[in-house]
């Protein structure tokens, strides 16, 4: 295992023992919320901080991107290593008792995507990939289904809550994708259901109005283990707009098919 990659996995699984900590007693946990239907719990702050400060404590030059804290140690662009953070993606399945929700940690380098962590503290599942290297479950080489056609495909993805401005728009993608597939699948916990794709328990994934951190890990685990990723033109931005599609290299072709003629910009 990588040096860095090792470091990130002992900081997932810290974060990971903090949740499921808490897991125990969540009706007692104090909840506030950011914006309409997005919530952050001391839960996520406490393991934001101890992500941060494994990581900190192994490189203290790096730059920090993390969901509650924004940029810190020597904010995102001064150095050429930055993490990509989210300590519990899926905060409202978490409240809920919805046991669907992850630790994510991406690391860029220069702007690449070099390392990847999604840990699963309820299931005890460790998704990780080195860039080069490929992508493991729990030590174990995971890749893209082998599916072709898309009507025999499962999918993932994410109502747009954080911007419902975007609903109309969705709505007509989500409308034309159920119609062509065997099914869709909406779990709240978008790293999540990047890293099912990486494993092939998803054939595919499309969603609008992520952030970095929803995405950086997984999109790493994903073309490490054969797939594509990209945004809803099939390039490369979709860590700046947010809008996402992925999957094998035959779905992700037909996704990208179906969702560019319908996506507003």
């Amino acid at each position: 295992m990588h040096p860095m990659l090792g470091i990130a996995v002992r900081a997932a699984r810290r974060a990971g023992a903090i949740i499921n900590r808490a897991a125990r007693d969540v009706d007692l946990l104090a909840v506030s919320r950011k914006r309409h239907a997005d919530f952050v719990t001391e839960v996520d702050r406490a393991a934001e901080q101890a992500v941060i400060e494994i990581l900190h404590r192994a490189y203290p030059d790096h730059a920090i991107l993390a969901e509650e804290s924004g940029a810190t140690a020597g904010q995102a662009g001064e150095s050429e290593y930055t993490w990509i953070i989210d300590p519990l993606d899926g905060t409202t399945n978490f409240i809920h008792g919805f046991p669907q929700y992850a630790v994510s940690i991406g690391l860029q380098h220069k702007g690449i995507l070099v390392q990847g962590v999604i840990y699963d503290p309820t299931k005890n599942e460790l998704f990780t990939a080195t860039r080069g290297r490929g992508a493991y479950l729990n030590e174990r080489r995971i890749r893209v289904s082998k599916r072709t056609q898309l009507d025999e495909a499962l999918i993932g993805t994410g109502f747009p809550f954080r911007e419902i401005e975007n609903l109309d728009e969705y709505l007509g993608m989500f409308r034309e994708i159920t119609a062509r597939t065997a099914g869709v699948r909406r779990a709240g916990a978008a790293a999540l259901d990047i890293a099912y794709v990486a494993a092939g328990r998803l054939d595919g994934f499309w969603e609008i109005g992520l952030s970095p951190w929803d995405m950086a890990a997984g999109a790493l685990l994903v073309q490490e283990a054969g797939g594509l990723v990209g945004d809803f033109r099939g390039d490369a931005g979709y860590l700046g707009s947010g809008r996402i599609v992925c999957g094998n290299p035959k779905i992700f072709a037909q996704l990208v098919h179906i969702i560019s003629p319908l996506a507003a910009k």
